[in-house]
């Protein structure tokens, strides 16, 4: 019998994994069939969220009933534009106290609070009131996309399917996911870069179990999208220049601007969050304090309120002179931050492109080609920083505009951003207001050692044992005088039958009177269940799958063939797994290193 074979289960003891590349089983067809139904939903809610801010928009700003998403830049500046912000964040304040707290902020790290400690529930409450306030906030001019609501809408809606067919956790995180990803991907029409999304921001993880059926939410979602909404690119652009030698390394250039501004911006949003936390009024009333910035921002350049999609369509065509660019990007900037830090309801996506756009344009006016060019660049880096997810950043760029050509700039200038974030920040704008409320959370993706260390590289070879035959009185003194606190008790043929414990030897003694009685026998009777036990080729992983299940702190290792015992695993050996990773990650050598007589020789 190997490490990976399959062994009979004993009592509550589970059975041995099947070792093998990936854990999925057919369970992954279902949540695939499952998740079809997920982003057909996902898609009509993002139908439903995308038609509804165009209802608002045009009834309050324009005073037309159509439900085309439309541009602020024709509104007319005057008292309506700051009364109108304010007048629906006092609503997205309201829905947000008397409904759910939960639609407050940009969703995303919402999503991801439900996934990691909120078993992948989401309420009704939350897929209702978040299409309903964003369609408020962004109608009435909030500085947001539609994709940060709509991730968390498709995300909730997900997640009230799984609950509805009792699925399990890992089931429920996974067809959440997917309704995020087919929500992103109606809105965007980028499947690919919404399953990176999926895997760089919210699963966790990446295996086949919720890989595939994202996937499937993903494309049911594209498919969808060509009946809903437009078909192609939603911003096209393919005007790339012929860069010299030292393009590339101006791409990195780029992006380490991008990244330090990604930063400051995520620091400063979290610091006027803390100021409006320090506000002696209820936080419903936030929401309008921010607005009105929103609505000083909008009198200064109508262009920076709403989703700004027509924004990022002119810094790619380059529609824009510098003047106009400059504005933008500083009015953008401020009013996003007030608002998304008030706590009304948005998404952070488009505000990211039009800033990340802006400053690509403005850097592009000293470098080669087309202002457009710099400004697809300065977009996926912004985006793919900030997040942090530079995959997602670098295809969601090509995705978004069809420009495939641009995939090496793209790659540079967004790795470029990543890096410096991850260099300066500890926690990302999604995951500062995580950790905020108590909950860690680490991005970093790896296999588990315990998938791969055998039982054999840590166990105690050197055990110390008792015979079956010895009488309890033997064995009580033999334990008193020894250093460990149990004992395996063997069969004439060296196979563990028990583990002897000083508790267990004292009781045996003192309570049941049966000091005739060999241990052998006594330790039998320990448990209802045969004894828990693992062998050499094990992985660990398996060995503290039973160590869990047994309740046992350590496990006999015995020979698969004959069963006798040849060492013995206790949770101080597991450690060891841990350990060794630690001196992997930290241990550094020279390539070349003198030896130490060679060395005195030279100083000699």
């Amino acid at each position: 019998m190997d490490g990976g074979s399959e062994i009979e289960r004993s009592g509550d003891m589970p059975l041995r994994r099947a070792l093998g590349d990936f854990s999925a089983d057919r369970r992954v067809l279902t949540l695939a069939g499952l998740a079809v139904i997920t982003g057909t939903a996902a898609s009509g809610t993002a139908w439903i969220l995308l038609s509804l801010i165009g209802l608002v928009t045009n009834a309050v700003w324009y005073g037309r009933f159509d439900t085309a998403l439309t541009s602020l830049a024709g509104a007319t500046p005057g008292p309506w534009m700051i009364a109108i912000p304010v007048i629906g964040a006092l609503i997205v304040g309201v829905m947000a106290r008397y409904g759910s707290e939960k639609i407050r902020g940009h969703g995303i790290p919402e999503a991801m609070e439900a996934i990691l400690i909120g078993g992948s529930r989401m309420s009704p409450k939350v897929a209702v009131l978040k299409p309903l306030s964003s369609a408020v906030a962004i109608g009435t001019g909030g500085p947001f996309g539609a994709e940060g609501p709509i991730i968390v809408t498709g995300g909730a809606v997900g997640s009230l399917f799984a609950q509805f067919f009792h699925l399990s956790s890992a089931e429920r995180k996974t067809l959440l996911v997917a309704g995020a990803a087919a929500g992103m991907t109606a809105i965007f029409g980028t499947p690919v870069a919404a399953v990176l999304l999926a895997v760089e921001v919210l699963l966790f993880e990446w295996r086949p179990r919720s890989l595939v059926p994202v996937t499937v939410g993903a494309v049911t979602a594209a498919c969808w999208r060509r009946a809903l909404f437009e078909a192609g690119p939603l911003f096209p652009f393919t005007d790339n220049p012929a860069l010299p030698w030292w393009g590339l390394p101006a791409c990195v250039l780029l992006g380490i601007a991008c990244g330090l501004i990604s930063g400051a911006l995520t620091r400063a949003l979290y610091a006027l969050e803390d100021g409006f936390g320090r506000l002696p009024i209820h936080w419903m009333w936030w929401p309008a304090i921010g607005a009105l910035v929103v609505g000083l921002g909008g009198l200064i350049e109508p262009r920076a309120l709403g989703v700004g999609y027509d924004v990022i369509r002119d810094l790619l065509a380059g529609h824009l002179l510098a003047g106009a660019v400059l504005t933008i990007l500083v009015v953008k900037a401020v009013i996003w931050l007030a608002a998304l830090s008030s706590g009304t309801s948005g998404g952070v996506l488009a505000p990211l492109l039009i800033l990340g756009g802006a400053i690509g344009w403005l850097i592009g006016l000293v470098l080669p080609g087309a202002h457009g060019f710099w400004a697809l660049l300065g977009m996926a880096a912004m985006l793919g920083g900030t997040l942090p997810a530079p995959l997602t950043g670098v295809v969601f760029a090509v995705e978004v505009t069809g420009d495939v050509a641009a995939l090496a700039p793209l790659l540079a200038a967004t790795m470029a951003a990543y890096a410096v974030t991850v260099l300066l920040l500890k926690r990302s704008i999604l995951t500062e207001k995580i950790a905020r409320r108590g909950q860690h959370v680490t991005r970093e993706y790896g296999i588990d050692p315990a998938d791969l260390a055998r039982v054999e590289a840590v166990m105690s070879r050197d055990v110390v044992t008792l015979s079956g035959d010895l009488p309890p009185a033997e064995a009580l003194a033999a334990i008193t005088t020894g250093d460990h606190y149990a004992y395996p008790v063997l069969d004439s043929a060296g196979r563990p039958v028990g583990l002897v414990t000083r508790d267990d030897a004292l009781r045996w003694t003192v309570e049941t009177g049966e000091g005739d009685a060999a241990v052998g026998t006594l330790a039998e009777r320990v448990s209802d269940t045969s004894l828990a036990v693992v062998h050499p080729g094990d992985v660990i992983s398996h060995a503290l799958d039973v160590m869990l299940s047994a309740g046992q702190g350590r496990l006999p290792v015995t020979d698969p063939g004959s069963g006798a015992l040849v060492g013995l695993l206790t949770r101080k050996d597991l450690l060891q797994v841990r350990a060794t990773t630690v001196r992997a990650e930290a241990e550094r050598r020279a390539y070349f290193r003198r030896s130490r007589a060679r060395a005195r020789m030279i100083e000699g």
